[in-house]
Parts: C-alpha cells; structure tokens; sequence
C-alpha cells in the first residue's frame, strides 16, 4: 500500500493497484496503490478511510479484462458482483446474504471482480454470462468505500481479452491504458 498526496474532503481519492496504472494521472490529485487482489484492496482502502480523512468520492481506476470480444475503451461500472463468491449458496445454506452484488450507477456494465486473474478462454466464457468485463480490486473498493460513506465510482480501461494470451497482451497495453485513465480523469476532475 501506498498514498500519494494528502487527502481532500473537496476532491477525489484514486484508488489503482498498481503503479504501472498510475503512471500518467496527474501528481496533484491523491492516488492510493492498493497491491493487486481482494483483500489488498480491502485492507488498504480500510486502513487510509480510517485515518478520519474522508475524500469527496472514492475512484477506483484500472485495467480490466473484456469478456465480450466486442468491449474495448474506458467503462464507468453500472454494478459489480464476486465472481469468486457463491453468494447464493451460502443464502441458502446460512439464511445470510454476503457479498451481494452492488448498483453503482444507473447504467454502464457489469464488472465481475475476483482474486484470479482471468486469461483462460473457459474462465472467461463462463463469467460472460454474468458480466461485461473482470478485475480483481473492483468489488472490493466499492464495499469497503460504501461502509466508511463515502461515495464510490468504478471506472475500468479494458486491457485484455480476458482469454489465452491476456497476461502479454496486459503487459503491451498497460501504459496505453494508464494513458487514457488519466485523461479520464483529467475531463472529469
């Protein structure tokens, strides 16, 4: 974990996972580096939220796999589930509902988050029936912002195909989509 800059109560917090994501976003604004997966997500968020220093909006910036062939370009995230929680199973067998999906906004797509990274054709047809795109910080960002109040925007540059081969195209198209995320940001704040 990682917080560059100080935070704001007038301005947002950038959440990535990695500083390669990062590389391009304007040093001015505050950028938190999570580490990759759930639960560095989760614990990093947590631990900066908790200081009492709350931004305007959390958003969480980064690449995410495409798993449609046809979804290309930066996406603002409708609604995000975990693809590595059976949420319904655990209903049943507990009465509880944990790790619901979560309505960000009105439109946009699905964002499937989960601590594996998808390059595997299977893997990835299977999620694309439940969603457009995968990540691995998304869901995680979103719950932990959510419990502290304090509003929270997913927004994802697709980076992959999110099949055979994902992992080198990601590493080719990384700086690109650092790039593009910071003039996202740049036309929104």
């Amino acid at each position: 974990m990682q917080l560059r800059g100080t935070i704001d109560p007038d301005r947002p917090l950038l959440v990535l996972a990695l500083a390669e994501e990062a590389a391009r976003l304007d040093p001015r604004l505050p950028v938190l580096l999570t580490g990759m997966g759930k639960v560095n997500a989760t614990a990093a968020v947590a631990a900066v939220l908790a200081r009492g220093a709350l931004p305007a909006v959390v958003v969480n910036l980064g690449t995410a796999g495409a798993l449609h062939p046809d979804w290309t370009g930066t996406h603002e995230v409708g609604s995000v589930i975990q693809h590595d929680l059976d949420t319904e199973f655990i209903r049943r067998l507990t009465g509880q509902t944990v790790g619901a999906p979560l309505t960000l906004a009105d439109t946009g797509p699905v964002l499937a988050t989960g601590d594996q990274f998808i390059a595997d054709d299977e893997a990835r047809d299977a999620l694309a029936a439940r969603a457009q795109l995968v990540d691995m910080e998304g869901y995680a960002v979103a719950s932990t912002a959510r419990r502290f109040g304090v509003p929270v925007r997913l927004v994802k540059q697709v980076s992959d195909g999110a099949g055979t081969g994902a992992g080198r195209t990601w590493q080719e198209s990384v700086d690109d989509c650092a790039r593009l995320l910071a003039e996202w940001v740049a036309d929104q704040f």
